[in-house]
């Protein structure tokens, strides 16, 4: 499917799902969206916030043209919508998480209020298959995963969820080996 302009996307999801929060008293939207330049070619979507080279604050959500432009406009309603968890998180409740329980029950709420799309915590996209390059271990529970790149400071969400409150904790963080080649 051709690409779509996202921001009247973004602005009809807000309306029916956020009730307008993440966009200002004048309509504009908190947050800028914008398709990738094609580089991003494993994940649907990203949220992202901070600062820039030059100081400027940033808060945008970046969507995958190589994995979303093949694929049905309910991919890229999932993937928008999804992304808009993030910022509604961090923008309007404020809470410092990933997919924890402000993104879960939204995500929850808004499958159960509409059949047009559905929000997951993954995609399900097709994405071309690479090697693990590592095996992430959990120190706590055991569960190994494999990993393209060594991410410094991941924990397993499970460990942090089952005796943490779902607040990462350092003794969950997971320990990454290389991969038998």
């Amino acid at each position: 499917m051709p690409l779509v302009p996202l921001l009247p996307l973004f602005h009809r999801l807000n309306r029916e799902h956020f009730a307008g929060e993440l966009a200002d008293g004048d309509g504009q939207a908190l947050v800028a969206v914008r398709w990738s330049d094609g580089r991003m070619r494993r994940s649907a979507g990203l949220y992202r916030f901070g600062r820039d080279r030059q100081g400027q604050p940033i808060s945008e959500i970046v969507l995958s043209r190589p994995l979303l432009e093949p694929l049905p406009q309910e991919a890229t309603l999932s993937t928008l919508c999804h992304e808009m968890i993030h910022a509604w998180v961090h923008r309007v409740v404020r809470a410092d998480e990933v997919h924890g329980p402000h993104f879960r029950s939204r995500m929850a709420a808004i499958n159960a209020s509409q059949q047009e799309f559905e929000v997951s915590v993954r995609h399900r996209f097709p994405v071309p298959s690479e090697p693990a390059r590592w095996i992430a271990s959990c120190p706590s529970c055991g569960l190994e995963s494999p990993y393209r790149r060594r991410r410094p400071g991941v924990a397993c969400r499970l460990c942090c969820e089952r005796f943490h409150g779902g607040r990462w904790h350092a003794s969950c963080q997971l320990v990454f080996t290389p991969a038998a080649a």
